[in-house]
Order: C-alpha cells, then structure tokens, then sequence
C-alpha cells in the first residue's frame, strides 16, 4: 500500500481504489480508518479515489506527539499528501467529522483546491452546531421503526451526560437510511476502526478559530458541494444548509432516504450527485424540488434554445447538435428525472416530464427560449408549451408521441440484463401512458401559440407519420418536416436536422 511521510516525519498510509482523475477522500468518525468508506458506493468507476488513513487510523503510523491529533493539526497532513501526489491542485471529499478537517483545509491552502465535497459534514469549524434539539426531531423522522423507542429513550440518556456502550448502540441505527443486515455488519466496524486517543484529542480547545475560518471561505474561490442526508442528525439539512450558505460557489442537496452514510443508503443517488458535481462539463440546478443536471454551450449572451432528450436518454445524446447552434445560441440540454446525472425520483409520466421541463427553464430564467424536443422530450415540450402559453419562444417537436392511444397496445417491457443509465421504471410508466393517454394532450394542441415545427423520420420511424401530420395541421401555423432518417433524426442525419432548424428560423 502507497506511504508517504508528513510534515513531522509520520508514515502515514493512502489506500486507491479505481482509476481516473484523483479525488482525495478524508474519514471522519472523527480519527476513523478510511477503510469504512469503501468505494463510496461505486464512485471509484468514475474517478481514483485516494483514501487516507490519518495519522493513528487504520494503517498509518502513531505520531511522537499525540497533540498532533488535533483537528487543526491534521491540516497539513492533507498538504502533505497533495505534494506527495504531485498535484498542483486538488479535489477534496471530507464525510462527517472530517467536515471540519477540510473546511480548514480550504481556509487554509485555498489556492491548492479545485474543488471541495462535503459529505453529512461536521461545521463546528465554522460555528455550526448540531442542537439536542436537532437530533431530537431528527430521531422523530424514524418513529415508525422498530428501534426507534430503543433509540429516542437511549437519546435522551445520552443528552444527559448518562451515555454507555449500551445507549451509544440503541442510536446507532439512526446512521442508517436502513437498518439492515449490510448496515449493521459496516456499524460493528467501527469499535476497531477508531483511534480512542486521537478522538478525546481532535477537539481540543484551540483547534478551531471560528472567525477567521468564515472569513477565509467567504472568499473560497472553488465550487463546493454541501451533500446532507434527509434523515441525519447531525447535520440535519437545515444545519447543511446554513454550512452551505457559507461558500461563494456553493450547491446543496438532500438525498432522500438517506441518514449519516448516504453511499450505503443509495449508492446510485450518491454517485450521481457526486459525479455531476465533480464533472466541470455539468451543472445542476434544483428545479421543482428535484436536482436536475444539464451542460451548456455558447455565449451566455446569445439566444438560449433548451435541448430535450427522449427516453432512456440523457443530455449527452445532444452533443453534435448543440456543438453546431452553440456558434449563435447560448444552448442548455439537461437530464430529465430519472436520466443521466438527474435525480432518479422511482415516478414518472409525461406530465411529470413536462414539470422537469417548465422548472429547468423557470430556474435558469429561460422564458422565451427555443424549445427542441425529442420523442419522450418532445411531447414534454408541446405539454407545457399547452398549458403555458408565452413561456416558450420557439416550439420543435422531433418525433414525439401524438398521445393517441395504441392499437395494438405495447406490451409489458422486459428489464435488459445491463446496467442502465436511467431508472428502469420510466420504461412501465410512459408505456401504461402511450397505451391508454389523457386525451388532453392531443385536444388542446390548437391552444399552442408558439411557432412550431413537427420534425418525422419518415417511413423508417416507428411513430405513424401521418398520426404527426395531423398533429402538426391542429397546431396553429405549424410547419411538418419529414426527414427520412427513422426514429433519431437529429442523431442519424444531423446535418439535414440543423438545415431544418435554421429554414425554421434559428440562425
């Protein structure tokens, strides 16, 4: 296993796990070995996480001088690790305690970071605590679980300065978004996992000048990412929220259903919000009370156009088009719930796709903007464009469902054995819907007022083409534009779709 030795001559030990762009990992509890971290619920297959055993953890060394377990002394053992690694610059995750240990990093050495994660943070460095009154109604979230007597009675124990072994165990499910079998085999870890010593000495007076700290990442120069847990107690969201409000650059985001260790309770939740964050290319933006990603091209001060995807599909799937309008168009494609980086909500319909789609564009101030829909995205689009009339400047509609019913109806999908980059169960959904859909859909395409275009791939394309001529003919002053490329028209012919979008009017 990779050493390196620090400031003071101490061996300390990094353990590595995946390949990629480094990403420094810090262990809270606090002074707990990295190894309970694991691959951060698969983060490792999309970057090299670099997990650091601190000094008396796991396999690095016990320092001469126990003092230097103080949080504030831990600091230059990050440096250290970053001069070891070569980097000029550094992305730096820090979980629980540990909060603490990073957030003075970055006071500290804030021309070193790229980027800073906050995973369920501690803040005591920055002078946010976590009451008794937080965990209180924390603990009242999980009243509907078996332990939760055990726990709330053990709590109160607790608060009280009478805290054993015994009621330390009757809290420890409250970690947890599940008390299952995997969770209690990662809890009975811990005991051997912590450094008792170094523990009674992280939090020694001293080790926080709470001022200072502020003041310095009220400059923070990076974007950070402040991720709390809908069920933790420390920090609740509030508490996460109030660190978050802190940074310059910052993005905050619940995971639902998860507690203290949010890679165990969702691991794909996790990773997502991870990887849109720590991926320069994507952005997010809380829309409608879900965390939708998206990418961006061109002039911030060009004409924006708004790039809707189909099913099973992602943001991605626009690359070669928003290349080409991005030469005079400010250009957004975003993940709808459920796609790509976005949260994965387990609901969905088009309605719900047409919300995603009006709250991406509220959020990001885009009224007026030219709309490009691609099936499952197209049909989101004429939706809202329905139901808000003056809110989309432009309407292109590319091969979406005209919502008339099936004949024959779809029969019931069958989940593929391979790993999916969006949630299975949009599949069911929007099939029950192209089956049996709301006639209003359909009956209220007159009440568009937006130019529109109706893009069909022709004889090649699964849709009816004569079902989206006379959708395009209820569309008030509608053109109807068959490019002979099958279902994905701007993906197999691209250049004859962008031909067809600047005979429209974009230029």
């Amino acid at each position: 296993m990779p050493i390196f030795h620090t400031y003071d001559g101490t061996e300390l030990t990094y353990h590595l796990q995946g390949e990629g762009e480094p990403l420094i990992c810090v262990p809270g509890g606090p002074m707990q070995a990295a190894v309970y971290l694991g691959d951060l619920g698969g983060l490792s297959a999309h970057r090299q996480l670099v997990l650091l055993d601190l000094r008396g953890t796991g396999d690095s060394a016990v320092p001469d001088d126990p003092a230097t377990y103080r949080c504030d002394r831990l600091v230059d053992d990050i440096e250290a690790l970053r001069v070891h690694l070569r980097m000029e610059r550094i992305d730096l995750l820090g979980h629980s305690a540990s909060g603490n240990l990073v957030e003075l990093y970055a006071a500290r050495y804030p021309q070193r970071l790229r980027s800073l994660t906050l995973v369920t943070p501690g803040a005591r460095a920055v002078g946010v605590e976590v009451t008794d009154q937080d965990r209180t109604e924390a603990f009242a979230l999980r009243s509907g679980e078996p332990w939760y007597e055990a726990g709330a009675t053990a709590l109160k124990e607790i608060q009280a300065g009478r805290g054993g072994s015994e009621q330390w165990a009757a809290v420890e499910p409250f970690s947890y978004g599940r008390w299952d079998a995997a969770a209690q085999a990662h809890a009975s870890g811990k005991a051997t996992q912590r450094n008792a010593q170094a523990m009674a000495a992280y939090y020694q007076d001293g080790a926080f000048d709470t001022a200072a700290t502020v003041a310095a990442l009220r400059n923070l120069p990076v974007p950070v990412l402040v991720l709390a847990g809908e069920y933790d107690a420390g920090p609740t969201p509030d508490r996460a929220a109030e660190l978050a409000a802190l940074f310059p650059q910052a993005e905050f985001a619940v995971q639902r259903g998860a507690a203290h260790l949010p890679w165990l309770d969702d691991p794909g939740a996790f990773v997502r919000t991870v990887r849109a964050f720590l991926d320069p290319e994507v952005h997010s933006v809380q829309a409608g009370g879900i965390r939708l990603a998206y990418r961006v091209w061109g002039d911030p001060f060009a004409p924006p156009v708004v790039l809707a995807h189909g099913r099973g599909g992602n943001s991605r799937d626009w690359t070669e088009i928003a290349g080409q309008l991005a030469a005079d168009h400010r250009v957004y494609a975003f993940d709808f719930r459920g796609h790509g980086l976005s949260d994965w909500t387990g609901r969905y319909s088009f309605e719900l796709f047409r919300d995603d789609l009006h709250a991406f564009m509220e959020a990001r101030n885009l009224a007026g903007a030219t709309v490009v829909g691609h099936s499952m995205g197209g049909a989101a689009a004429y939706l809202l464009a329905e139901r808000e009339p003056g809110l989309i400047g432009r309407l292109v509609i590319e091969e979406a469902p005209p919502l008339i019913p099936l004949d024959p109806p779809r029969l019931p999908a069958e989940r593929p054995d391979e790993e999916l980059d969006f949630d299975w169960p949009v599949v069911p959904s929007i099939d029950v819907q192209l089956n049996d859909p709301d006639p209003t859909g359909r009956e209220r395409l007159g009440e568009i007022t937006a130019p529109t275009l109706v893009i069909g791939g022709g004889p090649g394309s699964h849709l009816p083409q004569d079902q989206l001529a006379r959708m395009a003919q209820q569309i008030p002053g509608c053109r109807f534009v068959t490019i002979d490329a099958g279902h994905l028209v701007h993906a197999a012919r691209p250049t004859e779709f962008l031909a067809a979008l600047r005979s429209f009017g974009m230029d």
